[in-house]
Order: structure tokens, then sequence, then C-alpha cells
């Protein structure tokens, strides 16, 4: 299932969404023009790759080993990962930034992206291989989404066709799916949580975080708006 769009609306302009899907594309930009061998050492150094945390941090290299979790958010690995990553912001992170308002929506989205990642290193402790994406930010503002607007209408494409589809059952599907993958690619794989190169646990926890979160961050003042007599 791919979502076209939603019909929830919002009252003010997301700038902080506009921001953030104009950073992820600039710093991916910046990644094609360089070559193989200084990509490699880009993500190598920026990407989230859990065992160079965990020997960072024996060797008392903080910023080295925490530093990762902030930049790896913003980094991506190709065209279809950019593409799909910010079309799903695009349709849901105005909806909850229009709830939080913009700083706390910024917040929002960074804390869910360092608790994704987080899932991600305690179920891959032991892997050399770099974790990028925004994704898992991403999957917090859907699982605010899920919360505030389990109503809203999805235009959705199933197989062949479009048709509309509550926001709940798209992002309840989309949660299910990702945990059943994480949990099958675990036990299969003896605890490693990576699906065909897909970081479904870093999904899942931020997901979850979204969700947490969600009910602590207070929605913005209320939003007057003016309506013409008639």
């Amino acid at each position: 299932m791919i979502p076209i769009r939603d019909d929830a609306p919002h009252y003010t302009t997301p700038w902080v969404n506009y921001f953030l899907i104009a950073l992820n594309t600039v710093v991916f930009l910046f990644e094609l023009s360089m070559g193989p061998h200084a990509l490699n050492a880009l993500l190598s150094s920026f990407g989230l790759v859990p065992a160079n945390l965990t020997s960072a941090l024996r060797a008392g290299a903080y910023a080295a080993a925490l530093l990762p979790f902030l930049t790896s958010m913003f980094m991506h690995a190709g065209w279809l990962h950019i593409i799909f990553n910010m079309w799903w912001l695009w349709i849901f992170g105005d909806n909850v930034e229009d709830w939080l308002g913009h700083f706390p929506y910024l917040l929002f989205y960074l804390l869910s992206g360092l608790a994704a990642s987080l899932v991600h290193v305690l179920f891959n402790l032991g892997t050399q291989v770099p974790s990028v994406g925004a994704s898992g930010a991403i999957a917090g503002v859907m699982g605010a989404y899920f919360l505030l607007f389990p109503s809203a209408r999805v235009l959705t494409f199933v197989f062949v066709f479009f048709t509309w589809l509550p926001a709940w059952l798209i992002l309840g599907y989309w949660f299910v799916l990702q945990f059943l993958s994480g949990a099958a690619t675990s036990i299969a794989s003896g605890g490693q949580g990576s699906s065909g190169g897909i970081a479904v646990w870093a999904h899942v926890g931020g997901f979850l975080a979204g969700v947490t979160m969600i009910k602590l961050f207070p929605p913005r003042a209320p939003r007057y708006r003016f309506t013409a007599w008639q």
C-alpha cells in the first residue's frame, strides 16, 4: 500500500516539515556529488555503525559515539530511499506539526529519530553496516498521526487501484508489517534486526516512541480562524 495524500486539514504553514524535507534533500545531493571512496568514508563516520559505537564508548570517545545518532537521520542510501521517506513525511508531518507547533514538532522529530536509532543499535550491537535514513524519525511522526488523526482518510494505491482508507488502517498495517519482519529476521539471524538492508527495528522503535511522546507533548495553543458571517 502506497499513500498518495490525506484529507486531514492543517491551519498553519508547516515550515519545519518543509525545512526537514529540504535539509534531507540537500544532504542527499551532497552525497551524490562524492566519489565512492569519499562516500564510504562519510557513511562510516556519520552513519550509525553499532560496532563503532560500542568500541568508541569503551575508548571514552563520547562525541564520536553519539554524533552519528543525529547525523545518520539526515543521510540516505539512494533515490528510492529518500523519495519514499520524504513522501511519507510530506503526507503525515504537516498535521503533526500543526498540532504541536513548530519548535515542539522539531524536538519531537529529533527525539523520535534518536529513539529509533537506539532501538536499532540494541538489536544490532555487533554489526559494522552503517545505518542511515530519516525513516525512524518519520516513523515517530506516523505514530503520532496514528493517535491524533485515526479517522483521517488516506488516498492509497493498492495493487492496481486507488482507494480511500482510514489512517489507522494504513499506519497500523505498516507497523505490524515492520514488527513481524523484524521479529522474523531476528529469529532467523540470531538477533540481528535488519531485514534486507532495512532497519525494521528502528521503524518499530520510532513508531512506538511517537505513540508514547505525543501523549506527553502538549498541543499548541488553540487556533482561531476568522469566518465570514452569512
